[in-house]
Order: structure tokens, then sequence, then C-alpha cells
């Protein structure tokens, strides 16, 4: 059975957006969609609403950096962080072009970086490697 794919994404257009990108890539996984950061945490320490789910980390997460209750950098520290996620491999989807963000990103341990609007070639390129 596949992993599924954790995409964690507050922004409708993006959201929408991003999901044609996979479908076009023709995945066969199952793409999970959580909408801010902290339910992001409870599916992956499998907490509150997703104490029951099943075991197994996603193949990737596609994690935006902007999130409302806890931003994508917290989920990536805390993934980092934990023995038992830290070799899920994310890829950080945001529209910020800051320095500063990609940086921290990098030094948290970000397998990639796209910058949004996702070009097809470039996230599937991403969520390939």
């Amino acid at each position: 059975m596949l992993k599924p794919i954790l995409l964690v994404e507050d922004n409708p257009n993006d959201l929408e957006l991003t999901l044609v990108a996979l479908e076009r890539s023709q995945l066969a996984n199952e793409v999970i969609v959580l909408r801010d950061g902290a339910e992001a945490l409870d599916y992956l320490f499998r907490k509150n609403q997703y104490q029951d789910r099943d075991a197994g980390n996603p193949a990737v997460l596609l994690l935006d950096l902007k999130l409302p209750k806890v931003d994508g950098l917290e989920v990536l520290k805390a993934i980092r962080e934990s023995d038992d996620l830290r070799s899920i491999p994310v890829v950080m989807l945001t529209s910020s072009r800051e320095e500063p963000d990609l940086q921290r990103a990098y030094a948290l341990g970000v397998n990639a970086y796209v910058v949004k609007p996702v070009e097809f070639k470039e996230f599937v390129s991403a969520i390939s490697d």
C-alpha cells in the first residue's frame, strides 16, 4: 500500500493549484489535506482527532510556510526533533521569497523549497527527489 502525501495548506486557491499539479503528476498516492499547523502536528504525532489513525508516516509532507495556529517552520522544527518523524521528506510551499525564510527552512532540514505559484515541472521535480 502506498504511503499518503500530506498537504498542509490554508489558502483555497493554492490548495486547488497544488491538487491539480499532483493529479497531473499521476501519482497514485492518497492526498490528505490539512488546513493549519496545529492539525498537521496532531496528525503526525497521532493526537486528538488523529489518535486512532493508522500508524506510519506520509511519503512526503507538502507544507505551507505561513499557516494559522502553528506556522510551517515550527511544524518542520517539531518533525526534525522527533526520532519517529525526522526521516519524512518535507517540501516547503510558500509565496515568500524572503531570504531569511529560505535560510531558516534549510537550517531546520527542509528537503526542498518551492515558491508559489507552483510551476508544474519544478513541483514534480521537488516531490520526486
